[in-house]
């Protein structure tokens, strides 16, 4: 009886694990697929467990959001990087924003998390600080360099951007996988400086403003103050 009581155990950690590792594979796949609003429930049948499996190992959707897709967000920061230390501040930012919409293009999950603000996932706060960082210090490089119009701000950027990718995954269903590259290009384009453009209609969105307007982009299901998940 003793025996078996420690067999017991380490079999039972072993389930605990592998029953981790399924929950975290079906949600890549099922968030990769439909985007973080996809049902919970489907995550757990897709894994081949029950619901009260997947509450135990993640109580909320935030935490699942967030074990599921930590490692992979690094890749944008790590794009972010390279473009800071580019010599040319223009080709850094438009080599760094192809990057960020080649992800925007492939993955729904990482499409929401990145076009929008999520409460609770704490991998997510730090990806959306370091693209903003990105962003402005790439900006102010290029507004010295003279290669954008001077009235562009960071939030007006990161407002466009959020907005264009959005609209990606509908874009490269309905067409090709690279149809994002003709759409970035106009809003790149828009950025230069030009003679006969006019100024833009002021004011710029405020930093706390760009975050309401980020929020109000969706997904709608997960934003609930508690951070419960929806099944």
């Amino acid at each position: 009886m003793t025996v078996g009581a420690h067999d017991g155990a380490p079999r039972q950690r072993r389930d605990a694990r592998r029953n981790r590792e399924l929950l975290l594979g079906a949600a890549h796949e099922v968030f990769t697929e439909q985007g973080l609003d996809a049902p919970l429930d489907v995550i757990a049948r897709r894994a081949g467990v029950g619901n009260a499996t997947l509450y135990r190992h993640f109580p909320t959707r935030a935490a699942l959001v967030d074990a599921v897709f930590r490692d992979s967000l690094t890749d944008t920061m790590d794009a972010g990087e390279r473009a800071r230390k580019a010599p040319d501040a223009w080709a850094g930012l438009t080599a760094y924003l192809e990057v960020v919409f080649a992800t925007l293009a492939a993955d729904r999950g990482t499409n929401d998390l990145m076009t929008t603000r999520l409460r609770g996932v704490d991998s997510l706060e730090a990806v959306h600080e370091h693209n903003r960082r990105t962003v402005d210090a790439l900006l102010s490089r290029c507004a010295d360099e003279g290669t954008v119009r001077p009235d562009v701000t960071t939030e007006d950027v990161l407002f466009a951007l959020a907005a264009l990718g959005r609209a990606v995954p509908a874009l490269t269903a309905a067409t090709a996988p690279d149809a994002w590259r003709r759409p970035l290009a106009l809003l790149l384009a828009g950025l230069r400086p030009a003679p006969a453009a006019p100024p833009l209609p002021a004011p710029a969105l405020t930093a706390a403003e760009l975050g309401d307007a980020l929020r109000e982009l969706g997904p709608h299901r997960t934003r609930g103050a508690d951070g419960e998940p929806d099944a």
